[in-house]
């Protein structure tokens, strides 16, 4: 396992924490934890790796919700439902910023298309921290709306744990 796996991993996790730090449900203890976690990820490997990891999230994410469905009468059609769905709770957040909404967008379109949505946002340079936010919170939205379309709240956040555990065993 090279270094840079290291690296994607616990970007990957600091970028989850940052969506238990802004998941209500989670405990003062484990909100504490999970800042924690995100700082220390900044600080060794960058703000900018962290942001890499969400963009990462909101691809798999986005494949869960497509997965889930497959079968579903009521299944939300990616391109057609589930962005406008995800897109139009943002302004909910006060702190998202609408002119990263387009290219928040991109990433879910880029997702719902099965594409690398680290590749297909890295060619567009760094993601500033104005965006990196929009991606945390689209992130929330998409766990959000997971976690109710299976009628488990909690669910997404247990499956990415179980997801994370099963990583580091393979390493």
């Amino acid at each position: 396992m090279t270094n840079e796996g290291v690296v994607v991993n616990e970007a990957i996790r600091a970028a989850w924490d940052s969506y238990r730090v802004l998941e209500k449900r989670t405990s003062p203890e484990e909100r504490r934890q999970s800042q924690q976690r995100v700082q220390a990820a900044v600080d060794a490997y960058g703000r900018e790796e962290v942001s890499r990891g969400t963009v990462f999230l909101v691809g798999v994410l986005t494949g869960f919700l497509i997965a889930e469905q497959d079968g579903r009468e009521d299944r939300l059609d990616p391109l057609g439902d589930l962005i406008p769905a995800v897109i139009r709770r943002l302004p909910t957040f006060e702190m998202a910023d609408p002119a990263q909404v387009p290219m928040a967008t991109g990433v879910l379109m880029a997702a719902a298309m099965g594409m690398d949505t680290v590749a297909w946002r890295d060619q567009f340079g760094h993601v500033p921290p104005e965006e990196a936010l929009v991606h945390s919170f689209v992130l929330w939205l998409l766990a959000d709306l997971f976690d109710s379309l299976t009628e488990r709240p909690g669910a997404i956040d247990q499956l990415m744990r179980e997801t994370f555990d099963s990583m580091a065993e393979h390493h």
